[in-house]
């Protein structure tokens, strides 16, 4: 995808052997570049949220531990990095799945060849994300095809958080469909929620909608129903943290609340995501996925720009009250349209999903 006319990957090898990102901590007022140069730079973008998004998560955790290697090749130093590195981000599945790959590669070689095999992993595993996000993104336009043959207008698309060319590598999952659809002409419109608490939609997707020219409102979190009610939204798309085996899905604190209102209204909701977002080792997401809880901080208070044009952060809440900030919630299977992958459209269900997956689910 493109800034300014320049195309960007949100991570990347630079020449001096660190590695480069995107500060999403800076976005949407400023756009900044970081490099990357030990585990404890990996260790601390992916906790402070400076490269977030499953699928970012995963390949920076392969570079970091690329970084580490570097740094200490020996059997320990390998196993105490992967070890910080899984403990960064919780919900996230693509983070252990990405640090095995990595592992499996790694383990079987001498000290002396595991750098250079983990920076080439790691490179495949970034890659693989772009191809993947790509597939996706195809079979997720030719849902917003069906629909749009339906009506003789713009179609509108809801989504919730960012999972765009910003939570992966390039392209995104959920918006992944709706670019494709926009390049090939559909048109579309995007309804974004804010997503608060910390306002990945209004600040990192309508920042990369608006940067690609496809048209877009951003709007409270509590807006969607409304809209839905009132036939303003004719699908939802949203991203996947984890999906258990069963279907049911991981997404950004609010995204459960917006399938019951899409389910009520008639409003098909889709996820999209990755082979790499599953976890077959889970049945009952609700249960068994574990939900982040990150520093009240994040909802106490807000970052924007001031009109001196100063970046500033206020406090939004009372002083002295409490605040309680679990990062995802779990949408059952039973709300969910379909799971959109880089093999098609899967039910979202176990059997759906092993039929999408067979040499996957027989391991479940």
């Amino acid at each position: 995808m493109k800034i300014g006319g320049t195309p960007y990957r949100t991570i990347w090898p630079e020449s001096d052997g660190a590695v480069g990102i995107i500060d999403q901590t800076r976005l949407p007022h400023a756009f900044e570049t970081l490099k990357l140069a030990t585990l404890e730079d990996a260790a601390h973008a992916i906790r402070i949220m400076q490269v977030r998004g499953a699928p970012l998560i995963g390949v920076t955790a392969a570079y970091g531990l690329a970084l580490a290697v570097r740094a200490d090749a020996s059997d320990g130093g390998l196993e105490s990095a992967a070890k910080t590195l899984a403990a960064t981000r919780p919900t996230a599945v693509n983070l252990a799945w990405a640090l095995n790959e990595m592992l499996q590669i790694l383990r079987p070689l001498a000290p002396a060849e595991r750098v250079a095999a983990a920076f080439a992993k790691a490179a495949e595993l970034a890659d693989d994300d772009v191809e993947t996000c790509r597939r996706i993104g195809a079979h997720g336009k030719a849902i917003i095809e069906e629909i749009a043959g339906k009506h003789d207008r713009t179609l509108n698309i809801l989504t919730h958080c960012n999972a765009g060319w910003l939570a992966c590598v390039d392209w995104g999952t959920a918006l992944s469909p709706i670019y494709q659809a926009h390049d090939a002409g559909i048109p579309v419109h995007v309804w974004v929620d804010e997503t608060r608490p910390r306002n990945q939609g209004a600040a990192l997707t309508a920042f990369e909608l608006g940067a690609h020219g496809v048209p877009h409102t951003v709007i409270a979190d509590n807006a969607g129903g409304h809209l839905m009610q009132h036939g303003d939204v004719d699908l939802c798309i949203v991203g996947c943290d984890r999906l258990a085996a069963a279907g049911d899905a991981a997404n950004k604190i609010g995204t459960y609340l917006k399938a019951l209102a899409a389910k009520d209204n008639g409003v098909p909701f889709y996820f999209a995501l990755p082979l790499s977002t599953i976890d077959w080792t889970l049945s009952d997401g609700v249960r068994d996925i574990p939900i982040e809880e990150r520093d009240a901080r994040e909802l106490t208070h807000m970052t924007g720009r001031a009109e001196s044009g100063d970046i500033v952060t206020v406090q939004v809440t009372a002083p002295g009250s409490a605040g309680a900030n679990p990062a995802f919630d779990v949408t059952p299977a039973r709300l969910i349209t379909g799971i959109i992958t880089e093999r098609g459209v899967s039910p979202a269900s176990r059997e759906g999903l092993a039929s999408t997956y067979p040499e996957y689910a027989r391991t479940a």
